[in-house]
Order: structure tokens, then C-alpha cells, then sequence
């Protein structure tokens, strides 16, 4: 499995969802009490950017019509979105988190 950097960790605070681009991929990368997990940005209902959403625990909530996200899993966890958000899987190596894109 390749990990790709995304990010130094001090560049997305405790409680906080930040945007970045890797390769062809827009995702959002969340820090919920120092544990790094990443979705992709682009809510599945109406495409929306959820790193502009509220973050609130383990549960994104997109900023168009609300729908919440699990960032742990990119599970829908409430209409109008019914499709999941495509999740990765997250290592942090020195201070760099890292991403799997496969």
C-alpha cells in the first residue's frame, strides 16, 4: 500500500476540517482529539464542499442541505444524502499525514 503526504500535521487544528488536493483527489481532512481521518470533500447529495461544513464530534455536516457524514467511515448518517463518501486510510509519519488512495 502507497501513502501519499497530504499534509504536516499542525496544519489542521483539533476540531477542524481542512480542504486539500492530492493527485486528482479534493478531500477533507478532519482532527477529532488529535486522530486524523480523510473523506472525500465532495458531498455525495449536492456536491458541495464538506470541508465548509460544521464538524461536530465524528459527524461532518455538509453546508448546503445538512446532510452528516461519518469522517471515521464516510458513512451517510442522515438525508438527503443517502451514498457514502469515499474514505481513506490515514497514517501519520513524523509530523506528515499520509494517505492510501487505493
Amino acid at each position: 500500500m502507497v501513502f501519499i503526504k497530504v499534509a504536516k500535521v499542525g496544519q489542521v487544528a483539533e476540531g477542524e476540517v481542512k480542504r486539500f488536493t492530492v493527485q486528482d483527489k479534493v478531500i477533507a481532512v478532519s482532527n477529532i482529539g488529535g486522530a486524523f481521518f480523510v473523506v472525500d470533500d465532495t458531498c455525495s447529495h449536492a456536491k458541495c464542499s464538506l470541508s465548509k461544513g460544521t464538524l461536530s464530534g465524528k459527524e461532518l455536516a455538509c453546508p448546503c442541505h445538512g446532510a452528516k457524514f461519518d469522517v471515521t467511515t464516510g458513512k451517510a448518517l442522515t438525508l438527503p444524502a443517502t451514498v457514502p463518501v469515499t474514505s481513506y486510510k490515514v497514517k501519520i509519519e513524523e509530523d506528515n499525514i499520509m494517505i492510501s488512495l487505493s
